[in-house]
């Protein structure tokens, strides 16, 4: 845990992806209390039509760079550690690919530790 989905639109460089997935896994090492090498991350790239946002939903302004980060996790964390962790998320990824904090959208999906087999058909969180 956690599984990190990460969705973009396609054009990016390989460069400005790694740096997605660098930063957001030093987030989550700084602030989530995430263990070292607990690094399971999938990025998709998605076509202009097939990207379908809203810009301007709650006042913010959001432009094609949108970066929707999805973290499957357990339900284990305070509101005031996720609020820390949104904030460090998007300081680290405003220096390095230099994301605008405006087109950072995170959500998380809570779950139990039961729900987690992170290999050879065991539940090792039980």
């Amino acid at each position: 845990m956690p599984l990190v989905r990460i969705a973009l639109r396609r054009g990016k460089s390989a460069a400005y992806i790694s740096a997605l997935r660098n930063g957001i896994y030093r987030a989550m090492r700084e602030s989530f209390d995430v263990p070292e090498n607990d690094r399971f991350i999938l990025v998709s790239q998605h076509e202009a039509e097939e990207f379908d946002v809203d810009a301007h939903y709650l006042g913010i302004e959001r432009n094609d760079d949108l970066v929707i980060v999805q973290i499957a996790c357990n339900n284990t964390r305070t509101t005031e550690k996720k609020q820390a962790f949104y904030k460090r998320m998007a300081e680290v990824l405003a220096e390095e690919p230099g994301l605008r904090p405006e087109n950072l959208f995170i959500n998380l999906l809570e779950t139990a530790k039961e729900n987690w087999s992170f290999g050879n058909g065991i539940a090792q969180y039980v």
